[in-house]
């Protein structure tokens, strides 16, 4: 399973974000961060996209995980986030009752 959060924010939020995320403790064992990879959009600002892979038994321990970690750059001026959860398709046969 994989959560994806995607973020914007200002330029000039862009040195406290990136100080907050270097502060972030290390993820536990079961989920693997891939990025965050950042883009620039001209009179918007900052992208970035982060997908947090796990497995779909620890949803509710990643989502945790991904809460805190959001929670400690929340409050850097222009910061946005949303975070959606995708499905692999093995994941999602199961949940219809097929495989």
């Amino acid at each position: 399973m994989v959560m994806i959060g995607i973020s914007m924010y200002p330029p000039g939020s862009a040195k406290e974000v990136g100080r907050r995320f270097a502060q972030l403790p290390p993820l536990p064992q079961y989920m693997t961060l891939k990025g965050p990879y950042f883009h620039s959009e001209v009179g918007l600002g900052i992208k970035s996209i982060s997908l947090y892979e796990f497995d779909a038994s620890k949803i509710q321990e990643a989502g945790e995980v991904i809460r805190s970690r959001i929670a400690k750059i929340m409050d850097v001026p222009g910061y946005t986030v949303a975070v959606d959860i995708w499905t692999e398709v093995k994941d999602a046969l199961k949940m219809v009752g097929i495989g």
